[in-house]
């Protein structure tokens, strides 16, 4: 059987459930049960565990790993080595019935050894700076950084912080606050 999707010899993909044009690259691991979006590239030395959805246009950077309860929806970037948790009280050999479920929205951005809490969503087009310490829910365009991660600003979906006035200085695309959401 010949697969639509690129796997180096030295990665171990375990799943069946790889979508089209995918690049998973040395060292990877991807567990039986994963599911892994068309047109991802998984970098070298990650893993990914059973309970995992990847959507699509997914990029995770090297020294990642995605335990079960992780769900990625399309166009994310993780930066390399950020950390997943997937119970707030671990004990060895101790596993909950059902582990949290953490929700990375469409278009989010995590920066390089961020450590993400397990239970949280980060919303559409959100920015997590590198290093940040993310402990609670992080709305749709905003940028957050800092150990704990702290509210810092508004992020157009273009990736630029958008001015006071709420405009972006890259593409002009202008948002207004409705009920304390950002909104185009």
């Amino acid at each position: 059987m010949m697969t639509k999707y690129f796997t180096h010899s030295h990665a171990i993909v375990e799943t069946e459930n790889v979508g089209e044009n995918t690049r998973i690259w040395a060292f990877a691991h991807i567990l039986p049960r994963a599911v892994v979006g068309s047109n991802c590239n998984i970098n070298d030395h990650t893993f990914i565990e059973n309970d995992v959805i990847l959507g699509d246009n997914v990029t995770v950077k090297s020294g990642v790993y995605i335990w079960d309860g992780v769900r990625i929806k399309d166009n994310v970037f993780i930066g390399p080595n950020v950390t997943f948790t997937n119970d707030l009280r671990p004990r060895s050999k101790q596993y909950p019935s059902a582990f949290l479920n953490t929700i990375l929205d469409e278009w989010s951005s995590i920066g390089a050894n961020a450590t993400i809490i397990a239970g949280i969503t980060i919303g559409k087009y959100a920015m997590v700076g590198a290093g940040s310490l993310v402990t609670k829910n992080i709305p749709n365009n905003t940028l957050w950084y800092g150990n704990p991660a702290r509210f810092r600003g508004y992020i157009c979906n273009c990736g630029e912080k958008l001015t006071n006035d709420l405009i972006c200085p890259s593409c002009e695309r202008q948002y207004s606050l409705e009920e304390g959401v950002i909104v185009e």
